[in-house]
């Protein structure tokens, strides 16, 4: 059981993410959260849909966690940091989920050693199927990477890498779910071009995908092996599975991929 309190400072949809999944999924009470916010609308819609503590003082956040997420733009952090760093003692764990904001800027910044965790989170934490990759300074102990790790795990799936591999993380878990939307919506119009309503194309788009990812995860066969397992000689799938290939479908996936890590 997780009682540590949590704070996030900074409330926007990747906090509210992590919040939802937490609560709904992690069994976190809404009383151990802590949020700040700059705007009222964001103050009164989290308060009102998550039940968490949250006003206008980083400060007070910053001294009541034990856990921290700083939730905010890369750019903002200098100035969270100035404002907070007397306000959180020493085994308070700082939480970043900003990319290519790197764990020795953090602790320059904060001017004395601090326990930080690097993460990549994603927006399907939301729903309890997240995939949160994170990496940890040397001031953390491996008790506390164990309890960050249960509480990544609590919305979906956690694993820890070496600081280095953080910035090709985004690419892969942080931003490709916006890959596998564009993907469904895709497939619905193709259905819906076929003659099947839109409702139910997403649907069953959704679920599909759904299912191959839980397959992956599941059985641990390689995704090709379980590719060739639907394609029967002559069949309809290879002939769609060809026509993806001729069209540069595995190049584009691999191109945004450069083009998200700035290749």
């Amino acid at each position: 059981m997780i009682d540590q309190q949590i704070g996030f400072i900074g409330s926007g949809k990747m906090a509210q993410a992590i919040m939802n999944g937490m609560i709904q999924y992690g069994g976190i009470d809404p009383s151990q959260i802590h949020a700040s916010a700059v705007t009222e609308e964001t103050i009164d819609h989290v308060k009102e849909t998550y039940d968490v503590h949250i006003g206008h003082d980083n400060r007070r956040v910053a001294s009541e966690s034990d856990i921290l997420f700083l939730a905010v733009k890369p750019h903002v952090y200098p100035h969270v940091i100035e404002e907070i760093r007397k306000d959180i003692n020493r085994n308070t764990i700082i939480v970043t989920i900003a990319v290519g904001v790197r764990m020795k800027d953090i602790e320059l910044a904060f001017g004395k050693e601090t326990k930080i965790i690097r993460t990549m989170p994603n927006t399907p934490s939301l729903v309890g199927e997240g995939m949160t990759v994170f990496c940890a300074n040397e001031h953390v102990l491996d008790s506390e990477i164990q309890l960050i790790h249960d509480l990544f795990s609590l919305y979906g799936r956690s694993d820890q890498v070496d600081e280095k591999m953080m910035d090709a993380i985004p690419a892969i878990s942080g931003s490709s779910p916006a890959y596998g939307y564009m993907f469904i919506e895709a497939l619905a119009d193709g259905a819906v071009k076929q003659g099947i309503p839109r409702d139910q194309a997403y649907q069953y788009a959704a679920q599909a995908l759904l299912g191959a990812a839980k397959m992956v995860l599941d059985t641990e066969y390689h995704p090709g092996e379980l590719k060739d397992q639907v394609c029967t000689p002559g069949g309809t799938t290879i002939k769609a599975v060809d026509a993806l290939e001729q069209n540069g479908f595995r190049g584009a996936v691999i191109q945004a991929m450069d083009k998200c890590t700035g290749n």
